[in-house]
């Protein structure tokens, strides 16, 4: 599988924690089946946790904002009403050797 199929975008998924993280810390085994899920679809790419910890941040692809936004309400954080997200769509000018 290519880097992007054709008709693939990228899009940098941003979470952002609305509340403690003893409001957080209870969902994140359910969190992380949502992110592998999101592995084993091939739609993620990178994702980890914000440094300090305030959220995380996503790399997937996909083939519409829509579809990234569908497939956020999946998240249990955003069940839960406990992260904000802001979904940037970009196109990749640059690509590193390796994933060429």
């Amino acid at each position: 599988m290519a880097f992007l199929d054709d008709g693939d975008h990228l899009f940098a998924i941003d979470l952002t924690y609305v509340t403690g993280l003893e409001n957080i810390d209870p969902l994140i085994a359910q969190h992380m089946t949502f992110i592998e899920r999101g592995y084993a679809s091939g739609l993620f790419l990178a994702s980890g946790a914000k440094v300090p910890r305030t959220g995380g941040v996503i790399i997937a692809r996909g083939r519409s904002r829509a579809d990234i936004e569908t497939l956020i309400k999946d998240d249990p954080f955003h069940s839960a009403g406990v992260a904000e997200y802001t979904v940037t769509e970009f196109l990749p000018g640059n690509l590193a050797a390796a994933l060429k």
